[in-house]
């Protein structure tokens, strides 16, 4: 079974991966003209009552197949000024070339559904919320005190969720049945393959982005839109800056550093001389001051002692990425485990990745309870799990699926194809470049990633969004850049990737 946002994802990243709308409204409706061929007699009066949307759409083209061998009327709720899609139009315009009766009033919806022997329901499709407004609640309780008709329902009945849907007899639903949809609410339900492409279903894509990402709303204030705390820093400064401003990129409202004194100094720092290479310092001279940079107590790596300034903000955050240049310090380490097990218990979602790896691996138990993204590669996933995996992707994959299940976390494995898991549902990408070795990268990803999780998104969700806006900005950054692309040219153009898509 599928839910009614998991579907919209399936055709978004249907069009993306080669099959377009119009094709799969086609394949719709053709279906749904197929099965009546084949179960019930020619010449029958049919009625197909179409909604404004693309369900409806699929009912126009059932019923102009259907006009070829079958009296057709077509009942459209609403006039085709109202019809909001343009395939939906266009199947509309093609419909008109047929003989096919079309009637837009309902005032006489009584004695259509007499006249006609079969009644199809294409007006409400997925994703209805509340009740059903009029005229569509008087056309269903019509439909259903209606005798002796056969009635059939396109992909769901309509109403379907509220307390006021129609009852057919068979609904023909499409690609996979819908969460909610059984015999006594749907009758038996025939399952259409529509000719969603494999990759759509296995592979992510824009769709995720489009349909999971929360979009601002009006009347929101600082801080509504993701406030993210970014713990790293140590031997290796450029990863936690990089993970921050990846995550300002991706539309965090704030965002907090806490990193050990002579990386905060860093971070802040307009001087192009305290990092390396010139192109990138300035590049964090031109974001840091935004962030709210936390010089934590030691001036090399985070200490024990640390734990006291992170308990001061944690209720100000809602999200911790940890681990980008954290480094393999003893202190650390032990840190670390300290500093995960106090949002587990705060209940804040947490991603680990690089260094924080190691530590997790050590004391999976920690992992407990916790909604947590691990970000390993191939050698990190070892750690992790004390297992080394070969190149053949479905090995890979059973692991990944196994260790998440296993450990009650979601793993995003980087490689040549990326695998991200739940246990339960997996996803794989292809979506990046040669190029995407570079260092930084990966904190790149991170920081993506946290941000979409500080959004409160929930986390399998936000994991392949990211990987997949990760990909997407790097395609479009190796365009520009080819061989020669760095890091910041990938944070770059993550607003490229989320105007697109949003």
């Amino acid at each position: 079974m599928i839910t009614a946002k998991e579907i919209k994802v399936v055709d978004k990243n249907s069009d993306y991966y080669g099959i377009p709308p119009n094709l799969l409204m086609e394949n719709a409706g053709f279906g749904v003209s197929e099965f009546i061929n084949k179960n019930f007699k020619k010449n029958k009066k049919i009625v197909v009552i179409c909604g404004t949307g693309n369900n409806g759409g699929d009912g126009l083209v059932a019923a102009r197949h259907l006009s070829k061998n079958y009296i057709v009327t077509v009942l459209l709720v609403g006039m085709p000024k109202d019809i909001k899609t343009k395939i939906s139009k266009q199947n509309f315009s093609k419909l008109k070339k047929t003989n096919v009766k079309i009637i837009f009033s309902i005032e006489k919806i009584e004695k259509i559904l007499e006249e006609n022997e079969v009644i199809i329901d294409s007006m409400l499709g997925i994703g209805l919320t509340g009740n059903l407004r009029e005229p569509y609640a008087k056309i269903v309780n019509k439909i259903n005190k209606i005798k002796n008709k056969i009635i059939i329902s396109v992909d769901i009945p309509t109403g379907l969720g509220t307390n006021n849907f129609v009852k057919p007899n068979y609904t023909i639903t499409f690609h996979d049945k819908k969460i909610g949809m059984n015999k006594k609410n749907c009758g038996e339900i025939i399952i259409v393959d529509i000719g969603v492409p494999k990759k759509a279903i296995e592979y992510i894509g824009p769709g995720e982005l489009s349909v999971y990402y929360p979009r601002p709303k009006k009347e929101s204030h600082k801080g509504e839109n993701g406030r993210l705390l970014i713990i790293g820093g140590g031997p290796y400064y450029g990863a936690p800056a990089l993970a921050s401003f990846a995550a300002q990129r991706t539309g965090v409202d704030l965002i907090y550093v806490a990193v050990p004194k002579k990386v905060a100094k860093a971070i802040t720092s307009y001087s192009p001389l305290l990092i390396k290479p010139i192109r990138l310092a300035k590049n964090i001279a031109k974001i840091s001051p935004t962030l709210i940079v936390k010089e934590l107590n030691h001036n090399d790596h985070i200490v024990i002692e640390d734990l006291k300034n992170i308990e001061l903000i944690i209720n100000k955050i809602d999200a911790l990425l940890i681990g980008p240049g954290l480094g393999s310090e003893n202190a650390t380490q032990k840190t670390i485990e300290k500093i995960i097990d106090l949002f587990i218990k705060h209940k804040k979602p947490i991603v680990v990745d690089a260094d924080a790896i190691q530590v997790v691996g050590k004391k999976s138990e920690i992992l407990e309870k916790g909604e947590i993204i691990v970000t390993p590669h191939t050698g990190e996933f070892k750690e992790l799990t004390g297992v080394k995996l070969n190149n053949n992707l479905n090995d890979r994959k059973k692991n990944v699926e196994k260790w998440a299940k296993k450990l009650g976390i979601t793993i995003v494995l980087k490689g040549p194809v990326d695998i991200i898991s739940n246990g339960e549902l997996t996803k794989l990408n292809d979506i990046h470049n040669v190029s995407m070795t570079v260092g930084g990268t990966g904190d790149v990803l991170a920081g993506i990633i946290a941000g979409l999780v500080s959004k409160k998104i929930d986390v399998f969700n936000a994991a392949r969004i990211g990987v997949y806006i990760n990909g997407a900005a790097g395609n479009i950054a190796y365009k520009k850049r080819s061989y020669g692309l760095i890091a910041t040219d990938i944070i770059d153009e993550i607003p490229s990737v989320l105007n697109k898509y949003l």
